[in-house]
């Protein structure tokens, strides 16, 4: 169905139209001054020059034409000629009951859906999840959901970082410490261990050791980066150890995942890129688009229109070693082969701009992606602590994803036991489900490119623009619903009513934003704006209980209205919660 925007215009169109002037005059917004009105047409003030005619005679001629309007409950011209309108309380819950019985609320698809992959997470294996890894995983989360809401093929890619010298020196420290193991026998030709010889604790202990011990040791560092090699020419002994890195790990990062509600539909890395390096190369090889400078293999492209110099892109190292670039290359190769997507889109730090640029501007140059093939980078801010910098430990170090989310969560138990708000048994999973909302919320509530403040007592405040409150304002309604039912009423084929007060109509004006909001939303990737929209709801929402007699009104069809009203706006809230990657307990 249109949007309720939508219709307004094509209403207002229509009067310009009809009183003689250009439609394109006919530009509605809601209203900066809702205390005077709830929409508002400014086209009479830039029409004024054109038709030598004073705004408010324009205005005025166009408000002529509105009287039969079924739209509108008044029209009025406010000097020097801007028109402000109010919408008619039949015309507003007419558009909410086709809401209501609308399976996605009135969101309409896309008509020609589009397959777009979304490539986020890029954690490293063998390394735990930290901080770090939050806002790619949030912020990819939620785009992936809103894309698929619009009716298109989504498909989430980690792109692990599973290929690279990391591998070389936990296999060389592993090694060293068991040299035993049937993986450092060149002889050996059996079958090897099903079973790892390592714990993700082991192994993420092993990590930082070896490369630690790197640094002071030019031996070890050598050696390392000749396993490296051997893993990446195939030896067989080698391949077998990164099988197991890789098993370890991502049953890990899956549980880590599960715990963020955040999932991937493709579990891919690096390693599944390198069999398409070699042919890849020698194309671009081949057809001149890449040119040896220093030694290295690179591709220029430096654009006539650019403002500063951006450096080539390098495919090769001069010792012959491939790069990011080159990966990030085949990765392209790769899902033009498999998907053919018309959008890729990209969720990392902001500070890798540059080399995204570059790489763009090389698959397309290079044709490894079609002209038509979008390619988009989301780059987010950094997640910092109260002083301004970076998010830390106490200690200072990097924090674990996973202890995080403890704190988060144990802040959140602590605070339901104190207002008593659900039974001790049920505390901890209601704090686990409300706990994810506050770190979530407080991500997405920020602009994506924007660094933000993690200030845990203000994400975990039931009070303000936060999860949290989202979520008490959800099972609020859901405990009036309950109410309802318990005392005989049934939600089935409830109506909404015209409103018939302010609170009323302020709330029912709120809920009808949704498509408008979505739409927004999905054409600008910005899951903030769903933020600043189910914020604005819930507030009123709010005024309108406080304001309210609900489920002690007398008039039965009042009361059914009411109930109809906010079982749709019930919906909305969790519809819009879910798209941002959470959901809303029973009770709080």
């Amino acid at each position: 169905m249109k949007t309720l925007l939508d219709l307004i215009t094509i209403e207002m169109r229509a009067a310009f139209r009809a009183a003689g002037y250009d439609e394109e005059l006919a530009k509605v917004t809601l209203s900066n001054r809702p205390d005077l009105c709830e929409y508002q047409c400014n086209g009479a003030m830039a029409g004024a020059k054109a038709y030598k005619k004073a705004p408010f005679m324009i205005a005025e001629d166009v408000v002529a034409h509105l009287s039969d309007s079924g739209c509108f409950e008044s029209a009025e011209v406010v000097k020097p000629g801007f028109i402000n309108l109010k919408l008619d309380p039949s015309f507003v819950s007419d558009y909410l009951n086709e809401m209501a019985a609308d399976a996605k609320l009135g969101v309409e698809e896309e008509k020609n859906p589009r397959t777009i992959i979304i490539d986020y997470g890029g954690p490293n294996v063998a390394k735990p999840l930290h901080v770090g890894h939050l806002r790619s995983a949030i912020i990819g989360e939620s785009v992936k959901r809103i894309t698929r809401f619009k009716g298109n093929r989504v498909i989430g890619d980690i792109h692990l970082g599973d290929w690279g010298y990391q591998m070389g020196l936990i296999i060389t420290e592993l090694k060293k410490r068991k040299p035993e193991l049937p993986y450092f026998d060149e002889s050996f030709e059996g079958e090897y261990p099903e079973e790892a010889p390592f714990t993700i604790g082991e192994l993420e202990e092993i990590y930082p050791t070896a490369s630690a011990y790197a640094k002071e040791h030019e031996d070890y560092r050598e050696e390392a980066l000749h396993a490296t090699y051997l893993l990446q020419s195939g030896y067989r002994g080698y391949r077998a150890i990164w099988k197991h890195i890789m098993h370890v790990s991502v049953t890990d990062l899956k549980k880590n995942y599960e715990k963020l509600n955040v999932e991937f539909d493709l579990w891919k890395g690096e390693a599944d890129a390198q069999q398409y390096i070699p042919d890849m190369v020698q194309r671009l090889k081949d057809e001149g688009y890449a040119h040896y400078d220093n030694g290295a293999l690179v591709v220029d492209v430096q654009e006539e229109t650019d403002n500063k110099e951006v450096p080539p892109c390098m495919i090769l190292k001069s010792d012959g070693a491939a790069l990011y670039d080159t990966t990030d290359l085949a990765t392209l190769v790769q899902r033009e082969q498999d998907y053919h997507p018309d959008e890729v889109i990209y969720v990392v730090d902001k500070r890798q701009e540059l080399h995204f640029i570059q790489v763009f501007r090389c698959a397309k140059k290079t044709g490894i992606v079609g002209e038509d093939t979008k390619l988009t980078f989301l780059g987010f801010g950094t997640m910092n602590g109260k002083d301004g910098k970076p998010f830390k430990t106490r200690e200072g170090g990097v924090m674990r994803l996973e202890n995080l989310i403890r704190e988060i969560d144990e802040e959140m138990y602590k605070k339901i036991m104190d207002n008593r708000m659900v039974e001790e048994t049920e505390a901890k999973q209601t704090a686990e489900t409300v706990g994810l909302a506050a770190i979530k919320y407080g991500d997405l509530s920020n602009q994506a490119s924007k660094d933000y403040i993690f200030d845990v007592d203000r994400f975990t405040s039931f009070e303000g623009n936060t999860g949290p409150y989202i979520l008490y304002t959800i099972v609020r309604i859901k405990s009036i619903l309950n109410k309802y039912q318990e005392n005989g009423g049934s939600l089935e084929g409830l109506k909404i009513l015209p409103a018939v007060d302010v609170y009323e109509k302020a709330l029912m004006l709120q809920v009808l934003k949704f498509n408008d909001v979505i739409d927004t939303v999905y054409e600008e990737t910005a899951p903030h704006k769903i933020c600043a929209y189910i914020y604005e709801l819930a507030n009123e929402f709010n005024k309108f209980y406080h304001e309210t007699k609900i489920l002690s009104e007398e008039d039965e069809t009042k009361k059914s209205g009411y109930i109809a009203l906010l079982a749709l706006a019930k919906r909305v809230l969790e519809t819009c919660i879910d798209l941002l990657g959470f959901e809303a307990p029973e009770r709080m």
